[in-house]
């Protein structure tokens, strides 16, 4: 471990040195090195260092080289007694000097646990043993322009676009033409017909050749899981509640259960086309780690309805929140567990039956109390995993911050008097220039109608990427992602408890169930109402088997929807949901085989479903 970290170390300090003297990697003769020193410098997470008022861009290399070494060092002291902040530092005339503004003084954002990855546990893989494989480079194994990140860069610019969209309409039959035209955009990249990277789910089912193959509503946006792409976007579990000790039915009005408590799934409504970042003094500002003030609100609360709605949530919510509701609402269906071991849970199918009712049950082992510590234990091991990956490993930049570059080159182009006399490095114009003619050209023959023409028109003339919140990304590298992580984690642990192949229905006794299917069963769908603007939900009725929600299909949804919901927010890509939500099932599966091993009694067997579609199985027998 220490012989791999030291030779890692080796190789980053390098292509600092490299940017730090100026020979930066257009200079290299080595082509490998100018790739490596390249993508490196420019593409990787600077936020809090002090950055160039004009360029956007690190002001002194030598700051990067000493966060990397605070990284290493795995204590949290010298990231203040080494490293500079940029909200204590500013640049004057290309001079360094300290910041006089007392709100930015005492207001500057913390790097959030650098330190948390170099730990380890005593049950589960350490967060050091698990691992991701790079991110998207700049340029792919050819050597050319990276056609994975130009498209998941486009996603996320799409994204911002559509923020304000009902989520209703990320779905077949919908007749929105400006997610329409999001999609064609997508699709002029070309990507989705030659994947050679983390894959999109595209539609099979076209009859037409000319359709078949590419995103379309029902696809977009949705993630890469078995039965993501079914029914409604969003997850049940974000939306629905259950019954109440007292009787009264929380599913239709989307309060849970939390023992004689409720959970109100209804969120706050952040104000409607209201964005953040788009002026590059602001941007600056929050690269350099400045505090800002909190996003505005319109009053009351709706169920989620829009991409914004559904960035307000996994801008506050507890790590575990939605899969601990998700937990509770099927809890209090009566949810059957794993067959492998439901007759031992005393909550499941078996259980019911007098037939297969036992005289003692679960409760502490293989019953609710079980699941539902578990199912939150599980999210510190996932987070220290993913601190390992973002700091220790690839600190890969947001995307608020590859838009800034894609920001930079326009401008260079255009001769902004700004930036002629200021250092930018050639690799960074040559490079990302690529992405900035595919994103100027994916529209229908001019700039207007591509996805830098529509971003340019809610990012007041700029490429700069419209966020969600004031603060942007949080104080952490894009690669893994937390949120995803931890519900790669999470969703394991409820796939590997309850059966999975249970469906949604509403039963012969009009109770809304997730349970295996049954003569008299409806199966249903929920969505937010748009006709009053999410205020209550509607119920659909599914009329075949294959548009049915299945538990294991609305789970992989619901770490889709929080990760993606992320991107949605403008602080992630697709490939850090992608990644890290199986790192995340990987650690969770170590947890449940480890504690298979304590459990010499009762036979018993988890059937876990993978969000690649294959089956693991934990057990003794």
């Amino acid at each position: 471990m220490n012989e791999r970290r030291q030779k890692s170390y080796s190789i980053r300090v390098n292509a600092a040195e490299l940017a730090r003297s100026r020979q930066y990697p257009t200079h290299q003769a080595n082509g490998d090195e100018e790739r490596y020193a390249g993508d490196r410098y420019f593409m990787s997470f600077t936020k809090g260092l002090i950055h160039n008022p004009n360029t956007g861009l690190l002001q002194d290399p030598r700051d990067f080289v000493e966060f990397r070494r605070a990284i290493d060092d795995g204590f949290i002291d010298p990231f203040t007694d080494r490293v500079r902040h940029g909200a204590k530092y500013k640049v004057v005339n290309g001079n360094i000097v300290e910041e006089e503004n007392p709100n930015f003084l005492n207001g500057f954002r913390q790097w959030e646990a650098p330190t948390a990855g170099v730990v380890h546990d005593l049950e589960g893989p350490d967060a050091q043993a698990v691992t991701m494989a790079p991110a998207p480079p700049l340029l792919d194994f050819t050597g050319n322009i990276n056609l994975e990140l130009i498209f998941e860069m486009a996603e996320v610019y799409e994204l911002a676009i559509l923020r304000d969209f009902p989520l209703n309409d990320f779905e077949k039959g919908a007749k929105n033409e400006n997610l329409k035209a999001s999609i064609a955009r997508l699709n002029k990249l070309g990507y989705v017909q030659n994947q050679n990277g983390r894959p999109r789910k595209v539609n099979q089912k076209r009859k037409r050749v000319s359709q078949k193959g590419k995103l379309d509503l029902q696809t977009v946006f949705r993630g890469s899981s078995p039965g993501v792409e079914v029914g409604p976007y969003l997850s049940q579990f974000l939306l629905i509640g259950n019954k109440a000790v007292n009787g009264e039915d929380g599913v239709t009005t989307g309060k849970i259960a939390y023992g004689v408590l409720e959970i109100n799934q209804k969120v706050p409504i952040a104000t409607p086309g209201t964005d953040y970042m788009t002026d590059f003094t602001k941007y600056v500002e929050v690269q350099r780690g400045i505090a800002q003030p909190r996003e505005s609100y319109a009053p009351g609360r709706r169920f989620i309805s829009t991409p914004r709605d559904l960035a307000t949530y996994v801008h506050y919510d507890a790590l575990y929140e939605a899969y601990l509701n998700a937990c509770l609402i099927l809890l209090g269906m009566g949810t059957p567990f794993d067959p492998g071991f439901d007759h031992l849970s005393g909550g499941g199918v078996a259980p019911t039956d007098p037939k297969t009712r036992r005289h003692a049950n679960g409760f502490a082992l293989y019953g609710g109390p079980h699941i539902l510590t578990l199912v939150t234990e599980v999210a510190t091991r996932a987070l220290k995993a993913v601190r390992f990956q973002k700091f220790n490993n690839h600190i890969r930049l947001r995307p608020e911050a590859l838009a800034a570059r894609v920001e930079l080159v326009r401008r260079k182009n255009e001769c902004d008097s700004a930036i002629q006399n200021e250092f930018i490095p050639e690799a960074l114009l040559k490079y990302v220039q690529g992405f900035l003619d595919k994103l100027e050209n994916n529209g229908n023959g001019d700039l207007a109608t591509s996805t830098l023409g529509n971003i340019s028109a809610i990012a007041e003339g700029s490429y700069l990427l419209p966020m969600a919140f004031p603060e942007g990304s949080p104080m952490h590298p894009a690669y893994g992602a937390g949120h995803a992580t931890v519900a790669g984690a999470c969703v394991t642990i409820l796939k590997a408890f309850f059966d999975t192949s249970a469906v949604l229905v509403k039963d012969s006794s009009n109770e809304y169930r997730f349970k295996r299917m049954e003569e008299g069963d409806k199966l249903v769908a929920f969505r937010a109402n748009d006709a009053d603007k999410g205020n209550t939900l509607v119920e659909d009725t599914i009329n075949h088997i294959s548009e049915a929600l299945t538990l294991e299909g609305e789970l992989n949804k619901l770490a889709a929807n929080i990760s993606i919901g992320r991107n949605m927010a403008g602080v992630h890509y697709f490939t850090d949901y992608y990644d890290s939500v199986r790192m995340g099932e990987e650690i969770a599966i170590g947890i449940l085989e480890e504690q298979a091993l304590t459990y010499p009694t009762d036979p018993f067997v988890f059937s876990v479903p993978t969000f690649d579609g294959e089956v693991v199985r934990i057990g003794r027998r």
